[in-house]
This record gives C-alpha cells, structure tokens and sequence, in this order.
C-alpha cells in the first residue's frame, strides 16, 4: 500500500449522503478564510484617498498649494499628472497579475493553507516599503512587492474557501470573501478620511501603514486551520484529508459521512486523471487548455469561462469608484467634500454585499449575474445621459449620486461575489489550482489595464470626459449582461464533484434543471462491502503529484 493510503474508504451511491450536516465549528472554520478580503479591499481603496490628499499631491509632484478659495481650474490643477496617477494605482495590479499565476503552482507544491501565509509575509515587506517612501521609486516599488503578495492571497483564498466549505453555503462563504473586501475598503475610506487634511508625512503613511494588521491577523489565523482535503488527495496522502475532513465538518475520521465525502473526492479525482493524463510540468499547465472549444465540460471551456468572468467583473466599471472616485466627484464642481461621497458609495458596497449571502443560495449563481448585469448597465446610461445633459445643475449632480449608488447596490450583491464563487466551482482538481490562478490573474490583468487607461479618460489635461465614461461602462455591462445568459451555468447545490458532472451533460442554459442522479464512486467501483475499490483508492495514492 503506497504512503498516505488507507486501507479502505467506505463509499455510497446515495446522492445525498456524500457530505456532512452543517455544524457552527465547520462554518467558522471555513468563513474565517474570507478575512483575507478585508487586506485586499483595504489595499485596493486606500490609493484613492490618498492620491487626492494635498500633502501627498505636493509632494510628489512639488506643485503649490492652492490659495484660500481657489478657482475650479486652480483645483483640477492641482493633482496628480496622468502618467503619475497611472503608474501610482496599476503598479499594484501588475505584481498582482503575476502572483495569482505563480500561486497556483506554489499551491500545489506545499498547500493552500501555507501558500496564503507566504503571501501575507510577501505583502507585509511591500507595505514597509511603501511606509518609507518619500517619493515615487520606493512607493511603485512597494506596491509591486505588495501586489504579488495580494495576487497568491487573493487566488489562494478563494481555491481554499472553495474545497473546504460544505455545498450548501459554499456560495455564502466565498461571497463573505467580497463582503470582507467592501469592509476592507469602508476601512480604507474611514482611515483617508480622517488623515486627509494632516500636513505631514502621517496622511499618506498611516493608511498605508495599517495594511500590516490585517496581514498579520489572516496569516497567524489561518496557521491554525487545516489544509484543504483536496489537495491531500492531488498530492496521494489520502491519510491526511481524511484528517482534514473530519476537522472541516466536525465529525470522526471514521464517520460515514467522511468517508463517503473522501470517496467521491478520490473517485472523482481518479475519473479527471483517465479523461485528462498526468505529465510533465509543462503538459500539466497544457492540460488547462485541452478540449474542445465548443464542449461546456472541456478544460479549454472551463478555462475561458474562467478568465473571462473575471475580465467582465472589471468591465464593470466598479473601480472606477473606488479608485478614481474622490477624483471623478472633484471634477463635478458642484460637491463640498468628495471624500465624503466617496465615503457614503463604499458605505452602500458594505450594506448591500450581505444580501447574496442568502441571494446566492436562494436563486443560484446564473439568475444574480443576469439581474446584476442589467441593473448597472441601467444606471450606469442613466448617469452618463444625465451628466452629458445637464451636468452643471446640482440637482442633477444629486441625481447622479443617487443612480451610482443604485449601480453600486447592484454590482455588490450580484457580481462582486457572484465572479468568485463560479471561479472556485467550475475546475476539476487536476487543475483546480492554475484555474483559479489564471481567472483571478485575468482580473488583475484588466484592473490593470482599467487603472492605466482610465487617467487618460478622465484627467482635465487628457481626454476629460467626465460623465460621458459612464457610456463606456454602459456599454461593457451590456456585454456582461449577454455573456452570463449565454455562457455561466448554474452550480448553485452542488458539491464540486457534481459540478463536474453537471458540465458534461448540460449546457449553460440548462444547467439549472440538472439533478445529481448517481456518484462517482458508484461509477467507477465500488466493492460488496460498500467500499471504493481498492485499485481505486491505491492508484490516487501512488499518483499523487504536484503537477
């Protein structure tokens, strides 16, 4: 019997009974890995108020201070070049891009668990950096740094919460994910808030500077959870997630309900490794693209649907907000503290997250991103009409406000968490972890591009357009509305394994009606004792591998 085997898993061919009630330990175990969302919202929305603080405008830029009273030009003046703005707020998204791709393959070599607190160490030397800076070379510099600790985090995080957590909140865990995220960001907003008018290096360095406590607490927190079940089973120590099973679901290693639990994983694991063979380094990062582009269930598919839900969450345009927001408020000219409708839009993100945890669960994954779509593709033509129409009257202005808001409510309880519950469910375990990877790097690779671009649009000595980018917005989420009825399929009640399933016999807009009708351990074997076969349980145990 190779290492890490056992010596028998009990199976079952009952649908119903491949996973354990739900118990208040598992759903704290697997809801504190969300906590990483609060670093990531903080890190992602602190750069907004801070590129709008004059002690930080002047200094690096050496512009003056504008006189007491000035002028609306003399305020548009005064702020961050374009190119300055640009490589200030994309640098981060950059190193996030390339972490998110490594972090897959770190993941397989030595875990979930161990590759998020890597990142928490990788993210806390950038954050140092950025606190010593005093110009722009070190703060770019530590925001790289920062960025590929962000990038293993944030792909890390979700694959983690996502073969941990029980089918039926698993929607509800990874959507605490982005709710962490808009607390992280509210977090942001409080903190810029309060060191906005301070005249010394304090109003940019204690924002950044906070960023340490919340790495420090995801990382010290989660070096007490177990790893992930299956990727014990990828790497054949089939020992060691019975082990973290039966912590994750609170129940005896030697229960059924984690036993039958462990024998769907393995026979679903050896079922992907007969439809898609292991080898080398560089053919298992092939085998991410493998099949037919026109099969739901291929990898290929998977892996586009993957990247692309991502690339439309950006499309979106809800970071314009959060990163541009201050700016984009200031450009109005007819609102007294932009700071503070920056406040009061991420306040709305926060309060209306919380709706999808029941959302999610209730309607399914596809109807939200549907819905979503079409609610901020309304808002966002209605705020670009009304600002192009009548952008200079303060009630109109108002009205704005109001619809962005409206727009805000909706992304936040649709797509923000809707994209990263169906990138952590749509993978088969074989590469499980580079799709996670690559769908969450394509989301840093077009926040990235977002964040260059989006300076060029809207900067007084650019483009300038003020209201008018909200047609650009309009437009994308016409897209995103036409790409969730057509490609995402519904994955709501479903164990991954299922999921699996699932993709190979319907289609998209079928996906809702199917029904698990049997098991992977019933399909591949199963002895009289009811027992996976044994050639079963020895073949993953002996191929357990990193790639």
């Amino acid at each position: 019997m190779p290492g890490g085997a056992l010596a028998e898993v009990s199976a079952t061919n009952d649908v119903n009974k491949t996973e354990a009630p739900i118990t208040w330990k598992a759903y704290f175990m697997c809801a504190f890995a969300a906590f990483g969302g609060i670093y990531f919202g903080y890190d992602s929305g602190y750069i907004n108020g801070v590129k709008g603080m004059a002690y930080f405008i002047h200094q690096q830029t050496g512009k003056p201070y504008p006189g007491p009273n000035p002028s609306d030009e003399e305020k548009a003046a005064f702020a961050l070049e374009a190119w300055r703005d640009s490589l200030i707020t994309s640098i981060l998204s950059a190193g996030t891009f390339f972490g998110a791709i490594i972090a897959g393959d770190v993941a397989d070599f030595i875990g979930r668990r161990l590759t998020i607190i890597v990142g928490c160490t990788v993210f806390m030397i950038g954050v140092i950096l950025q606190t010593a800076s005093a110009g722009l070379g070190l703060l770019v510099a530590g925001r790289l740094i920062a960025g590929f600790g962000v990038g293993f985090v944030s792909a890390i995080i979700i694959l983690y919460m996502s073969e941990c957590s029980p089918k039926k909140i698993r929607g509800a865990v990874v959507s605490g994910y982005q709710f962490a995220i808009t607390i992280g960001l509210l977090l942001a907003a409080c903190v810029d808030y309060a060191t906005q008018n301070r005249m010394d290096t304090g109003s940019y360095r204690i924002p950044i500077a906070l960023q340490m406590l919340w790495a420090l607490f995801l990382g010290l927190g989660i070096a007490f959870l177990p790893d992930s079940p299956r990727y014990f089973v990828k790497r054949g120590k089939l020992d060691k997630a019975a082990d973290s099973l039966a912590r994750l679901r609170g129940q005896p290693v030697n229960s059924d309900y984690v036993q039958h639990e462990l024998a769907e994983i393995v026979a679903n694991h050896e079922y992907e490794l007969q439809v898609v063979p292991q080898g080398t380094y560089w053919s298992s990062w092939a085998n991410c693209f493998k099949g037919g582009l026109l099969k739901p269930s291929s990898n290929l598919r998977r892996t586009i649907l993957g990247t692309s839900m991502q690339m439309m969450q950006q499309w979106t345009g809800v970071n314009f907000i959060f990163y541009f927001g201050t700016t984009f408020f200031t450009q109005l000219g007819t609102i007294n503290n932009p700071f503070l409708i920056s406040l009061v839009t991420t306040l709305v993100n926060v309060c209306s997250t919380p709706i999808s945890f029941w959302t999610i669960e209730r309607f399914g994954r596809r109807p939200l991103l549907i819905w979503g779509a079409l609610g901020m593709l309304i808002c966002e033509f209605l705020v670009a009409i009304m600002g192009t129409v009548d952008g200079d009257n303060p009630a109109t202005v108002r009205a704005m406000i109001a619809f962005i808001c409206i727009y805000i409510f909706f992304f936040a309880s649709t797509w923000g968490p809707g994209a990263w519950v169906v990138i952590g469910e749509i993978f088969p375990l074989p590469i499980r972890s580079r799709g996670v990877g690559l769908s969450t790097a394509s989301n840093w690779l077009w926040n990235c591009i977002i964040t260059v671009i989006t300076p060029y649009l809207v900067n007084p000595d650019k483009a300038y357009l003020q209201a008018k980018v909200f047609f650009l917005w309009g437009a994308l989420c016409t897209v995103c509305f036409v790409y969730a009825y057509l490609l995402v399929p519904e994955t709501k009640g479903l164990s991954l394994e299922q999921v699996d399933k699932m993709m190979e016999e319907t289609t998209p807009r079928t996906s809702s009606r199917w029904v698990p009708h049997t098991t992977f351990a019933a399909e591949l074997g199963m002895t009289e004792k009811g027992t996976l076969a044994p050639e079963i349980v020895e073949d993953v145990a002996r191929k357990g591998s990193v790639v």
